[in-house]
């Protein structure tokens, strides 16, 4: 196994909406280089990548592929990923750990939804990146179509480095205005031959030239001065100038190739070899505390774990990347967020599904250890000598939920295992057992991607899940102050218990006037765990309750706004007082207090009008143009409440207030509605009052599950 050195190793994420075909580009290039001998093909299922017997059987990526070549003596480690939305947590992994992006386009298509999507995360993660037109022979191609997208979607700094000869099914030559040669492919594709370009497009291509040389030069002082003075760059100069603006993010080259008849990827790697950074080059990850982490070979040892997936017979496979020094098999380092000592296991590179042992990785390379101990994704493994945590990957806010339980008794607990183990992979799943609703509820990035997790339950864990519709986690509160009292008399032989409060119950909010006609003793403000917040006050004066019992009282408070008086749902945002009460010099105690506090405060509650609040999500939905009345159509009936719209390309976004409770299934339905063609986002907004229809029906079903229960 040859070692490479940090700056003869490239990290690539190829990134692309579905179907786009990235699996079949990496595929060639795999080929192209000789780590292959024969091709494989997505609908064949014998890829390099796309290995997993889920992938096999939708025939498209769900989990990212990790592989690589060797291109004239440099290392391309290639990160395939999925295209659809469902599995981005799956991009942000890769993108964290990669130093480029090459964004693959279809040729028919352009720029679509998961495009959009994937743009923005290359961008907020800062990573240059590259666009591959790919299927320029399918007989709907339309490269200047998608060259004109991208500029309008992306800005200008889209230049196109290559443009077909002939697209089509009469594709076979690629005219190259960089190296400013064309390349002419044989019918079963491979190396092509280099050729003068033919005399048809000497013009265009002396045009697109010229754009290139403007637009590496405009980005460069010295470049530019250079350009002036001799009136054209010589390829090494544009390179250079590439390079530069490209780190940057001032230039997005775009090249075009057909990965199915296995034209132009050699041209790709070529230039992911000479122009795209090397580890040392890339732009800097940063630690935990925002400060830059360079890739330091002579640095001690220091890794990023990033993924890990679960191999039966063999256990947890998680890969790295390493920041410094050199990882050894046999080494022990200290997981930085847990103080804790792991000794390395056996070290592997991988190609797919297939595993090549390895006795070290060194810095800026990518690799993957078996069976660490009480370590996961997210991780910083470092030598002792050293402290330093690389910042964690942010994964974007779910947008579907769904409960989950067992159709078979007694496998509530292998379930609950099982989950923990998916989440532990897949950190973009979250899993939430829900006291409150009393369920256990799955977060994920879509009903696909939940479904995956079903699959996984069923196939790999032997389990039998039932997914259902989950709950709401509504809030209750009061609307306007109300006075309660409850006396709590029991008298049973031996001692007996007597407590009596007088609670003042108000609806709570910043800046409040003080209470009325009482004397605050002292004040407590408790940040309620499920949001919102209580404000307890000790009106007592003249020792009728004895201070000993205040924390009691309060105790009866807060266990009855865990199960709230008007559906069971938790209450927040309320001043409480207690202003008066009695007690017995025997028969008072903790209990009879707690007691009566809890019924004072629900018979107040219930005087107060009560209301229902609900859960609201900001929720923006990215859609093409002939779409939007259908959406907006569709929002208006999920009670949405439009905050905005803007336009971006060919695409609409639509911004919108909608509450939880209407947006069961939403991906799915906006995907049917738009032909797949739209995709939505949404965040925590946060609560807003019950329409009084929805409140009355909840509040019967309440009361009917309590009669039944």
């Amino acid at each position: 196994m040859n070692v490479y050195q940090p700056k003869n190793i490239r990290n690539i994420a190829l990134l692309g909406h579905s179907g786009s075909g990235k699996t079949s580009l990496a595929e060639t290039m795999l080929f192209e280089s000789g780590m292959i001998k024969r091709r494989g093909f997505v609908g064949e299922s014998n890829t390099v990548s796309d290995f997993h017997p889920i992938e096999k059987e939708k025939q498209k990526s769900v989990f990212s592929s990790f592989m690589h070549l060797d291109w004239r003596g440099t290392k391309i480690n290639l990160i395939d990923t999925p295209g659809t939305a469902d599995f981005v947590g799956e991009v942000v992994n890769a993108l964290k750990v990669a130093d480029a992006a090459i964004v693959v386009l279809d040729a028919e298509h352009g720029v679509e939804v998961g495009t959009e999507m994937l743009w923005n995360i290359v961008k907020d993660m800062n990573k240059p990146a590259m666009f591959i037109v790919n299927k320029v022979d399918h007989t709907n191609s339309n490269y200047q179509m998608v060259v004109d997208l991208c500029k309008e979607r992306f800005g200008r700094e889209v230049v196109p480095v290559q443009y077909p000869f002939e697209e089509g099914e009469g594709f076979s030559t690629i005219i190259d205005v960089l190296k400013m040669q064309m390349y002419e492919f044989p019918e079963e594709g491979g190396r092509p031959d280099k050729l003068p370009i033919a005399d048809s497009q000497k013009s265009q291509a002396d045009l697109q030239h010229n754009d290139l040389i403007e637009a590496i030069a405009e980005n460069d002082e010295m470049l530019m001065d250079l350009y002036f003075e001799k009136g054209h760059l010589d390829e090494d100069e544009m390179v250079e100038g590439l390079k530069k603006a490209m780190l940057n993010r001032q230039i997005f080259p775009m090249f075009c190739v057909s990965a199915g008849r296995n034209m132009g990827s050699g041209r790709v790697m070529g230039f992911i070899d000479n122009v795209l950074p090397d580890p040392l080059e890339a732009n800097k990850d940063t630690d935990e505390n925002g400060n830059e982490v360079a890739v330091d070979p002579d640095g001690k040892p220091l890794a990023f774990l990033f993924k890990t997936i679960s191999e039966e017979h063999v256990g947890d496979l998680t890969f790295f990347k390493a920041y410094g020094g050199s990882l050894t098999t046999g080494e022990d380092l200290v997981n930085h967020s847990k103080s804790s000592t792991n000794r390395l296991g056996s070290l592997f590179l991988t190609q797919g599904g297939k595993r090549v042992d390895v006795p070290k990785v060194h810095a800026g390379d990518i690799g993957a250890v078996v069976k660490l101990k009480d370590a996961g994704v997210g991780d910083t493994l470092h030598d002792k000598s050293i402290d330093i945590g690389i910042s964690k990957v942010n994964y974007p806010e779910p947008t579907e939920r769904m409960a989950v339980r067992s159709q078979m008794k007694g496998e509530e607990e292998k379930i609950g295992t099982a989950l923990n183990q998916i989440q532990r992979e897949d950190p973009a799943l979250r899993v939430e057992n829900s006291i409150e609703l009393k369920q256990v509820i799955l977060s994920g990035q879509g009903e696909e991607h939940l479904g995956v997790v079903r699959q996984m339950l069923e196939q790999r864990f032997k389990l039998h899940p039932e997914f259902y519709e989950p709950g709401v986690p509504y809030r209750e509160t009061i609307t306007r102050p109300v006075k309660a009292q409850y006396k709590h008399k029991k008298q049973s032989g031996g001692a007996g218990q007597y407590g009596e409060v007088y609670l003042y119950l108000e609806p709570y909010e910043e800046d409040m006037p003080p209470t009325p006609d009482v004397s605050v003793r002292n004040t407590q403000e408790i940040d309620l765990e499920w949001g919102g917040k209580l404000v307890f006050q000790n009106c007592i004066v003249g020792g009728v309750i004895d201070a000993r019992f205040m924390p009691a009282i309060l105790k009866g408070v807060m266990e009855k706004m865990e199960n709230g008086p008007l559906s069971g749902c938790r209450a927040r945002d309320l001043r409480v007082s207690v202003y008066d009460g009695s007690m017995h010099q025997v028969d008072s105690n903790e209990a009879a207090f707690k007691t009566a506090s809890l019924m004072a405060f629900k018979q107040g509650f219930l005087d107060a009008k009560p209301q229902l609040l609900e859960p609201v999500y900001e929720v923006e939905v990215t859609v093409p143009g002939e779409f939007m009345g259908d959406v907006m159509g569709d929002l208006s009936t999920r009670r949405g409440q439009v905050q905005g719209m803007d336009s971006e390309g060919t695409f609409q976004k639509v911004k919108a207030l909608v509450p939880l409770a209407e947006l069961y299934r939403y991906a799915t339905h906006l995907r049917s509605m738009t032909q797949g063609r739209a995709s939505h986002t949404r965040k925590f907004n946060g609560y807003i009052p019950v329409p009084h229809e929805i409140q009355e029906r909840i509040m019967k079903q309440t009361a009917e599950l309590e009669e039944s229960a």
